[in-house]
């Protein structure tokens, strides 16, 4: 049904695929409210990131590890930009490549490459566990990372199986420039002006806590949430709401963790809630 969100407001996070979920919400007759975390940007400076791809092109990696879809994306623009681009390809694909979670999947379909395994949760502890099933002694393995977070534990877990880990950031996030209308959205929840807040990542969590924090909204925020329905893309996000004390109220079910399989258990835990019309 087209309209199965006609008259509520969603509140939505997202900053990597932001117009892709507007979009699909959009559809749906929901008022979509955008409020993305932060800016992405490119590494600021190239040249390590430039060094990891001629380095995987010289020597192909026997393994490869993205953590997010807008990892490998960054990693093909410079590669484009520097006339690499078609022999990094050919370089990726012969390595074995992992995963966490559907989105570096997808950004590999892309290019025309697949991954060899898809971790079970999209988690660092999801990798960590997935990768800790191989042998990696003597491998090679290229480990695409992301930024604030802490990654030694993966790290120092594929070292410790022996592995040669060859690490690139190739993007980083400005944060600052979001935060008055983090602030915005806050009030707006607080004031029962959003019906829910769909959240596709833990890390959106983590900022609006943060954000809350810095600007003296903590107990706005915490009113907001009481008053929103709060729907959690999946397991990494609802635990990363557990672990500050917030609920998930509905979350896609068989551990379809995609936006359309979130916006289905959304729309239906509204019309049960409050039906509109």
């Amino acid at each position: 049904m087209a309209d199965r969100l006609n008259g509520y407001r969603i509140l939505i996070l997202e900053t990597r695929e932001e117009a892709q979920f507007s979009k699909l919400l959009a559809e749906q007759g929901a008022d979509v409210v955008q409020c993305p975390m932060f800016t992405i940007h490119d590494a600021p400076d190239p040249a390590p990131v430039e060094a990891w791809i001629r380095r995987a092109i010289d020597r192909p990696f026997d393994d490869l590890v993205l953590m997010t879809g807008e990892g490998l994306r960054r990693i093909m623009k410079l590669a484009v930009a520097r006339g690499l681009d078609g022999e990094l390809v050919a370089a990726l694909a012969k390595s074995r490549k992992f995963t966490r979670g559907p989105k570096p999947g997808k950004a590999l379909r892309e290019v025309g490459l697949e991954a060899q395994q898809t971790t079970e949760k999209p988690t660092t502890e999801g990798v960590i566990e997935m990768l800790g099933k191989l042998d990696l002694k003597g491998r090679r393995l290229g480990l695409q990372l992301y930024p604030d977070k802490d990654h030694f534990a993966l790290t120092a877990a594929l070292v410790a199986q022996g592995a040669e880990v060859d690490t690139v950031l190739p993007y980083v996030y400005d944060s600052k420039a979001a935060d008055a209308n983090i602030v915005t959205a806050i009030n707006d929840m607080a004031e029962g002006r959003i019906d829910s807040i769909a959240l596709t990542n833990l890390g959106q969590v983590r900022r609006l806590i943060g954000a809350a924090k810095a600007h003296g909204s903590e107990a706005k925020l915490r009113t907001g949430f009481e008053r929103t329905l709060i729907a959690s893309v999946g397991p990494a996000v609802s635990g990363e709401l557990a672990a500050h004390g917030l609920r998930t109220d509905v979350s896609p079910v068989d551990d379809a963790y995609f936006m359309r399989p979130l916006i289905s258990a959304m729309a239906a835990a509204l019309a049960e809630k409050r039906p509109k019309g």
